[in-house]
């Protein structure tokens, strides 16, 4: 059989369809569920069918003229919004994303204040040594040092070509008369490098006319007073020369040889006016430059002088 679609419902019907779509929209409270309530909507009249058709016979009976249609009827407005849900899961974590463009520089700041100073850093390792630099000025003369002791003899050199022959030498002694008073000397040394500033020891004797030549004091002492000729050769070797002919403790020549090679000679001469008692010697007057060598078998260093004439009216004189 169709459905029974009746006319005007009565009151009560009335209320009760109110009342059953009342019912079945005040359960909607949640928009996520709105399907499954539409369904249950939809299936109420289907089952509701039975009973709306006995109260339809009702009403028919009792004579009221009454329209009852099945159909559900307009869709009413959306309940409230329901209470929010609970969080879900946490997802999972996406993958990265592209890095962005670089920024613009932003612009310069100020410069902020001095800080303090830091701490000295550990000394780092010596570096590699530079160049030499210039010679400086030489310093100041050092104190003179001890006296070495002296060195051993070199071998003896070559002997050296014969040399020119001298200038005629001053007349010697007048040998007129034997009467006539007479005063001459030549020694030599048998010590190399005497003492400084003390008369040398000439020790070896070669002829002392009139014994005026003391060898134990080295001095050459007046006894005829008049014009006396001196002169001296030194051999030296290893060292400068520095020596000196004294008179009275004067000194009246002074020579200085330096020594360019192993050996050398140095030699002076002079002629003296001395009185009785006077006295003549040899010494070295620096006692860095004492060079005097002597050698027994092809050197030697000689000290000679003599009278030339004597002081008129010397007693001694015939």
């Amino acid at each position: 059989m169709g459905k029974l679609c009746l006319g005007p419902a009565s009151p009560a019907a009335a209320g009760r369809t109110e009342h059953r779509q009342s019912w079945t929209w005040r359960g909607v409270e949640r928009v996520a569920t709105m399907i499954s309530w539409v369904l249950l909507a939809c299936t109420l009249p289907c089952a509701a069918d039975p009973l709306l058709g006995a109260f339809a016979r009702r009403d028919i009976q009792k004579g009221g003229p009454q329209l009852v249609c099945s159909l559900p009827g307009p869709q009413g407005p959306p309940g409230p919004p329901g209470a929010p849900g609970s969080s879900g899961m946490v997802g999972r974590m996406g993958f990265p994303g592209k890095d962005g463009q670089d920024g613009q520089d932003g612009d310069r700041g100020d410069t902020g204040e001095e800080g303090p100073p830091g701490r000295t850093g550990n000394r780092g390792k010596q570096g590699p040594k530079g160049k030499a630099g210039a010679i400086g000025r030489a310093g100041p003369r050092g104190p003179k040092g001890v006296s070495g002791t002296p060195g051993k003899h070199g071998t003896p050199g070559k002997k050296g070509p014969k040399g020119k022959k001298g200038e005629p030498g001053l007349p010697g002694p007048c040998s007129c008369g034997s009467s006539r008073a007479k005063s001459a000397f030549s020694v030599a040394v048998t010590k190399s490098y005497p003492r400084e500033r003390l008369p040398i020891k000439f020790d070896k004797i070669l002829m002392n006319e009139g014994g005026h030549y003391n060898a134990s004091s080295g001095k050459f002492v007046c006894s005829v007073p008049g014009i006396y000729y001196f002169t001296y050769d030194i051999t030296l070797a290893n060292k400068h020369l520095a020596i000196g002919l004294v008179h009275n403790g004067q000194y009246r020549i002074r020579t200085f040889d330096a020594n360019t090679g192993n050996h050398d000679v140095a030699s002076g001469s002079t002629i003296l006016a001395l009185k009785e008692g006077d006295e003549v010697w040899l010494q070295i007057f620096y006692s860095e430059q004492n060079g005097l060598f002597y050698d027994p078998y092809w050197t030697d260093s000689l000290f000679t002088g003599f009278l030339i004439y004597a002081d008129q009216g010397d007693p001694n004189e015939v």
